[in-house]
C-alpha cells in the first residue's frame, strides 16, 4: 500500500511540474496574436511573425488594373529612329541634277554606293499624348561612294583629282566617310501602340565626321589584293541632311538629301548626296 501511495504522489508532483513550467514560458514570452501577426516577447526583445500566404493574397487584390494588350504592344514612347537604314546613294549638283561637267567622274556608281545607319538609341519627348513627338537619339553612319572607270582619287592640301589606272582592274573601288549623328526629328504616329502605328517623322541628321578611307580591291589575272588608304580626301568634317521617314509598325522606308556639300568646294565641285532605302526601328 504504501508503495502505490509513493507512485501516486510522484506522479501527481511530476504533472504539477509541466503545469508550473508552461505557465512560467507563457509569462515570460508574452505570446499575443493580432489578426495576421502574432507577437512574441522575448525578454527585452519583440519577434513580429507575419502569416506570408495572406500577406501574398493582399499584394494581388490591392494589385491595379491593366491593360493586357500592353503585354503583347508596346506603348510609343520612343521615336522611330533606334534601328537600322541602309540604301544606295546618288552624288548630286547644286542643281539636283546628276552631271558634274567639271569632275565626271563623280558621277558616282550607286550600285557600289551605299548607305548604312546602325541608330543605337533614341528618346522621345510626347508633344501630344503618344501622337505627336519630338524625337532625338545618337548613331553611327558609313557612307560609300563608288567610284567608277578604274579611277584613282588623289589628294593634297590644296586639290582633289583622278587618275586614270589603265594597268589595274578595280573589283572595289570606293571612298568611304564614317560619321556619328544625332537627328532633331519631329514625329506623328496613328495609334498609341507600336505594332498599330502608320509613322511619320521628318527633320534634320546632324553629323561629324570621325574616320575616311579610300578601298580598292584588285583583281589581276586572279591574283586579288585589297588595299585601304586612310586620309581625308576632301570630305567635309560636319554634315547636315534633311530627312522624311515613314512607315507601318517596325518597317518603313527613309529619305535624305544632304544641306552640306559632302566634299570641301575649295577642293572639287560641290557634291550633294541623296539617300534612301529601308528602315528597320528596334
Amino acid at each position: 500500500t504504501s508503495s502505490r501511495s509513493y507512485w501516486k504522489r510522484a506522479k501527481h508532483n511530476k504533472m504539477k511540474k509541466y503545469i508550473y513550467t508552461l505557465l512560467a514560458c507563457y509569462a515570460f514570452t508574452g505570446i499575443a496574436q493580432e489578426d495576421d501577426t502574432t507577437r512574441v516577447n522575448l525578454g527585452g526583445m519583440e519577434v513580429l511573425v507575419i502569416d506570408k500566404k495572406k500577406d501574398a493574397n493582399d499584394t494581388i487584390d490591392a494589385a491595379p488594373d491593366h491593360d493586357p494588350d500592353e503585354d503583347e504592344h508596346k506603348l510609343i514612347g520612343e521615336g522611330h529612329w533606334g534601328g537600322i537604314d541602309f540604301g544606295p546613294t546618288i552624288l548630286m549638283n547644286s542643281a539636283m541634277k546628276t552631271q558634274f561637267p567639271d569632275q565626271p567622274q563623280w558621277q558616282n556608281d550607286p550600285g557600289k554606293s551605299f548607305y548604312w545607319n546602325i541608330n543605337i538609341f533614341d528618346t522621345r519627348l510626347n508633344v501630344y499624348k503618344e501622337y505627336v513627338g519630338i524625337t532625338t537619339g545618337f548613331g553611327i553612319n558609313f557612307t560609300q561612294i563608288g567610284i567608277k572607270n578604274n579611277e584613282i582619287l588623289m589628294e593634297s592640301p590644296d586639290s582633289l583629282w583622278f587618275v586614270k589606272d589603265s594597268v589595274n582592274v578595280y573589283s572595289k573601288n570606293k571612298l568611304r566617310g564614317t560619321y556619328l549623328q544625332v537627328p532633331l526629328l519631329i514625329e506623328f504616329n496613328t495609334n498609341k501602340k507600336e505594332s498599330k502605328s502608320f509613322y511619320l517623322a521628318t527633320g534634320v541628321i546632324g553629323g561629324v565626321r570621325v574616320g575616311s578611307a579610300l578601298i580598292q580591291k584588285v583583281d589581276n589575272n586572279g591574283s586579288r589584293k585589297k588595299e585601304k588608304y586612310k586620309g581625308t580626301y576632301g570630305l567635309q568634317a560636319f554634315k547636315a541632311d534633311a530627312t522624311v521617314r515613314m512607315g507601318y509598325s517596325r518597317w518603313g522606308l527613309f529619305a535624305n538629301y544632304a544641306l552640306i556639300p559632302l566634299f570641301d568646294t575649295n577642293l572639287t565641285s560641290e557634291a550633294y548626296p541623296l539617300t534612301f532605302g529601308l528602315t528597320y526601328n528596334f
